[in-house]
């Protein structure tokens, strides 16, 4: 299936590897100009030179995306290098579990929502233009049920909750946002990878009890709604909020 993203613009932040390696490869698949993104220069262009193997036209800037000028400059070179943005994906994001409360919201807060919105806010001009204007956030299954540590579900959900709100406003300008709800994502360097190789029967024993499709997920399967979510194909998709976690979450909504 063509779905259309070929020669496209698109953004992934944090993609040098894991879910967001997986995302920015798919694209590339599709014939897509990606900007990548992450705050490991060294790891970042071992990911460009493998997207560029593909065939893939990149942009590879080193950045914190929790900070002004970091989220600047990645949104400056994608529109300098390929003329504008059609895509945004926001996949960096993650957990504090300072012993402090006050302090680790904070740091998750910025991590997880403030940043999204900050590059939202400054593609959104371009987006607009696009056409075809697109975000895709990823969130977590914790962003709609509890679990996960205090912290990263409150911020989860405020992440959910906020590209919902934005869904409802910016489709008016053209622009789709959507979330993407991973479930356990194991892959190497990742905590469940490490948690694999580190206690394999407490993790059998967590798959049998947690995920009923009897494995943990890999990142190419979330990279292929992504994907589908960012592309025209999904026209009518504004505000969703996409499960892939093989049956791992609980909530009926």
């Amino acid at each position: 299936m063509d779905l259309g993203l070929s020669g496209r613009s698109v953004i992934v932040t944090g993609a040098s590897r894991g879910i967001g390696r997986s995302i920015a490869e798919a694209f590339a698949a599709e014939g897509a100009r990606l900007t990548i993104c992450a705050r490991g220069a060294e790891t970042l262009e071992a990911t460009r030179a493998a997207l560029e193997g593909l065939g893939a036209e990149v942009e590879a800037v080193a950045a914190d995306v929790t900070t002004p000028e970091g989220a600047a400059r990645i949104i400056e070179r994608a529109v300098s290098r390929f003329g504008g943005i059609d895509v945004l994906v926001n996949n960096a994001g993650g957990s504090d579990r300072s012993a402090e409360l006050v302090a680790a919201f904070e740091r998750s807060f910025a991590l997880n929502v403030t940043s999204a919105l900050r590059l939202m806010e400054l593609a959104r001009p371009h987006l607009a233009r696009s056409g075809q204007g697109a975000v895709v956030n990823i969130a977590s299954i914790y962003g709609r049920e509890s679990g996960g540590g205090s912290a990263y579900n409150a911020t989860k959900s405020a992440q959910i909750a906020m590209s919902k709100a934005l869904a409802r406003e910016w489709i008016r300008e053209g622009i789709r946002v959507n979330s993407v709800a991973p479930g356990s994502i194991a892959f190497e360097g990742g905590s469940w990878g490490r948690r694999l190789v580190e206690e394999p029967e407490r993790m059998r024993a967590f798959i049998a009890s947690d995920i009923p499709a009897g494995r943990f997920g890999q990142p190419d399967e979330v990279a292929s709604v992504v994907v589908f979510l960012a592309s025209p194909r999904a026209s009518w998709l504004v505000g969703a909020t996409i499960n892939v976690d093989g049956g791992q979450s609980r909530s009926n909504i």
